[in-house]
């Protein structure tokens, strides 16, 4: 996943000639055939405050006639897309990787994300009156490079003609923190992008990120200080820990509903189903969706592939120990080239696209493309299944407690855990361990708490029947706490009649935000509520007769998340004085039916 194995994959490819590329840009999969091209290196685009930033140019060789132009906006160098230019001047296009502004060999000052906006729309403009463009200019790339198109298009640009943001953030979403807790990797993320160069070797030193992190999370120094520890103190780094709600601050980054409403373009938004920037990418085209008029979401498509964060741009068929299939390998330079013929020349839709919504149903052995009329049409029906257990014993994968499909009967039918933050010697990480290839099949840490009483186990019986899931599943959970605050995360797993684990899906939750992310509201120790887990990642998973389901539910306890203390002040400054033993209560009787809400699939659909 993007913001925990960045780190991993460079250092295994650190001094490999695609070790920056895949930082933000993996290499094409297709070789080239076609090298003999017109090629310009600092090319100069002015912005309306006068700043300069720098490109490089591919463009056909001979190119005789003007021809829409496709450009990047990167804030890792624009030799990382080198190969994606050779590829489109070889088709047909003039292609510009453009180092953002304070980045590369560009003027000013990098101000993360917030910058991206005018800069796009001012590059647009420039490249529109150019000799060698027809006035159509379209935008590619993906992660950071995604998220500054949607950047970008809330500016109208009069000849930004289509966008496809891939695995875009969406901050106050998914970047910096998720469901309003931070990542440790923002220090880690903010340090690569110092300065004009990219700092991959920093980037790729674990041993080095580790003691970082180790600091921090071992000896329960404030997450505030992060900066200061690593050696780089940082404004940006500031200013997002400043700000641990949504507000508008963070509303400044992203379209407003009413820019929604007015963008009118051709899009296509790809993500996938191990893309930890799925949440943001899908933020962006649900909202796109709610505010859009009826011309613009006819010329909305989105693809949900099994992939990770980096292989939304070029496919692979496994990660993190689970395997794809074949048929994830899909072309993906050919489908964007053949986007952009749709969308510039006026060339035929992408067969490919054969509904709005192209999803990949993956597992045991199947894996095949399927599609739908809207997100929502890719669902059928919820099934719940109802929290149980036998006295009020959840805390093992050996002796769990159960997913009933009938409602619970009885009175005071409860489990808990304990979660103390200054407990560092046994803790289960929600997303695995990412050193590891097989992190998302390793059961090794549920396996070593179980009985802890550190965490609740929930698992279906085994599937009489095959079943197809799709869509995003849902927890409300009746809970009580007895600390104002804590972190909980909810993570659902398959098991397979064999044993083995693959992990599915996750939803992370902050209980002071659990009604709103925009305004914290603290616990009143021992009230029993509602707590909604609506922020689970979308799946589409073929499950075998014989199967079970695992629910596992517990404390956001790694290095990886800003720890939170179970207190009341303010997280980011809280330390182990803060630190409050908390007791987690979750209650599945007649009053209070706790579920689980399985997203059967709909049949696929192709008109």
């Amino acid at each position: 996943m993007s913001i925990r194995r960045i780190a991993t994959l460079v250092v295994a490819l650190l001094w490999s000639t695609s070790c920056l590329a895949r930082l933000s840009e993996p290499q094409w999969s297709t070789p080239r055939k076609d090298s003999a091209l017109n090629f310009q290196w600092g090319v100069k685009i002015p912005m309306r405050d006068g700043v300069k930033l720098n490109a490089t140019m591919y463009q056909p060789l001979g190119q005789r006639s003007p021809l829409p132009c496709i450009f990047t906006l990167t804030p890792y160098i624009s030799q990382t897309y080198h190969d994606r230019g050779m590829y489109f001047a070889s088709h047909g296009y003039v292609f510009l990787a453009i180092d953002s502004r304070g980045r590369g060999n560009s003027e000013g000052t990098f101000t993360p994300l917030l910058q991206e906006a005018k800069d796009g729309h001012d590059v647009v403009e420039w490249l529109a009156k150019q000799s060698y463009c027809n006035g159509k200019v379209a935008m590619w790339g993906g992660s950071y490079s995604g998220y500054d198109q949607w950047a970008t298009a809330k500016e109208f640009p009069p000849h930004l003609a289509t966008i496809i943001p891939v695995a875009s953030p969406r901050p106050g979403v998914d970047f910096p923190g998720v469901n309003n807790i931070p990542y440790s990797y923002d220090m880690q993320w903010l340090l690569t992008v110092a300065g004009h160069t990219l700092q991959e070797s920093i980037l790729g030193d674990d041993g080095f990120w580790k003691a970082q992190l180790d600091e921090m999370y071992l000896y329960n120094r404030p997450f505030r200080q992060l900066d200061a520890m690593v050696g780089y103190p940082s404004e940006s780094f500031q200013t997002w820990v400043a700000h641990p709600a949504v507000d508008s601050y963070w509303d400044s980054y992203n379209p407003t509903p009413q820019q929604f409403a007015k963008i009118d373009l051709p899009i296509l938004t790809i993500t996938g189903q191990y893309d930890d920037d799925q949440p943001g990418a899908l933020s962006f085209y649900r909202e796109a969706f709610r505010y859009g008029s009826t011309a613009a979401k006819a010329k909305h498509y989105l693809i949900i592939g099994p992939w990770d964060h980096f292989a939304t741009r070029t496919p692979d068929a496994e990660y993190g120990g689970i395997e794809f299939g074949k048929s994830a390998l899909i072309d993906m330079n050919q489908l964007i080239k053949n986007w952009y013929d749709w969308t510039m020349k006026a060339g035929p839709k992408p067969g490919f696209l054969k509904n709005k919504v192209t999803y990949y149903l993956f597992g045991d052995g199947i894996g095949q493309w399927r599609y739908a009329r809207s997100l929502e049409a890719v669902t059928e029906k919820k099934k719940p299944m109802y929290l149980s257990s036998s006295g009020n014993n959840a805390d093992s994968i050996f002796a769990s407690g159960a997913l009933i499909a009938n409602r619970p009967q009885g009175k005071n039918n409860l489990d808990r855990y304990i979660y103390d933050p200054l407990d560092t010697k046994s803790t289960w990480d929600p997303e695995g361990d990412g050193s590891e290839n097989d992190f998302l099949t390793d059961a090794t840490e549920l396996i070593g708490l179980s009985g802890s009483r550190k965490l609740l186990v929930y698992q279906t019986p085994a599937f009489e029947n095959d079943i197809d899931l799709a869509g995003f599943f849902n927890l409300s959970a009746w809970i009580s706490l007895d600390q104002p605050d804590t972190d909980i995360a909810a993570t659902i797993y398959e098991i397979t009649p064999d044993g083995r684990s693959q992990m599915l899906t996750l939803s992370t939750m902050r209980a002071r935000y659990r009604h709103s992310p925009r305004k914290a509201t603290f616990v009143h120790p021992g009230s029993i509520e509602l707590y909604d887990f609506d922020h689970f990642r979308f799946i589409a998973r073929h499950i075998a007769k014989g199967s079970r389901l695992r629910l596992v539910i517990g404390p956001v306890n790694s290095r990886n998340y800003e720890k939170n203390y179970n207190n009341n002040g303010v997280v980011a400054d809280e330390s182990a004085k803060d630190a409050r033993t908390v007791t987690v209560t979750l209650y599945h009787d007649t009053q209070y039916p706790s579920a689980l809400y399985l997203p059967i699939a709909a049949p696929s659909e192709f008109h």
